[in-house]
């Protein structure tokens, strides 16, 4: 397996006037909850309905810690937090700022390990990923 990506030119010029290519990844499938309860209950000795259960019910405990301004961190996974942009325009008065004005996100940072020496040794579901270039 291994993460496909092609050549994508930007749409924004640089001051110099021209488009840069960079890479961007291909997406070929979306896998669902069921397919990944469903590999994980072959490498445990759980159930598909088990691993379900579990994965509904981490996604409801997470939940409930975002909403009580907590951040979530999975050893090996990563941390989730909440996040909030303002939408329209902000206010001049502190009096008249609401919560009509917040419009929340949930963002995710993976785990990383670092070496003794501080500097980055690995970023969690990123270590030993092969991509591919694919020509379009």
């Amino acid at each position: 397996m291994a993460i496909l990506f092609k050549t994508a030119q930007s749409q924004l010029a640089t001051k110099e006037g021209n488009k840069p290519y960079y890479p961007r990844i291909i997406r070929v499938n979306t896998v669902e909850t069921s397919q990944i309860a469903k590999e994980i209950s072959q490498r445990s000795a759980l159930s598909t309905g088990d691993v379900k259960s579990v994965i509904d019910n981490l996604i409801d405990v997470i939940a409930i810690h975002l909403h009580s301004s907590e951040h979530v961190s999975l050893k090996g996974l990563g941390t989730f937090r909440m996040a909030a942009t303002s939408r329209g325009r902000g206010v001049t008065n502190t009096k008249d700022v609401s919560t009509k004005q917040i419009s929340l996100t949930v963002k995710f940072k993976p785990s990383i390990t670092r070496k003794p020496d501080r500097t980055l040794a690995t970023k969690a579901m990123t270590e030993c990923a092969e991509c591919i270039l694919i020509d379009k």
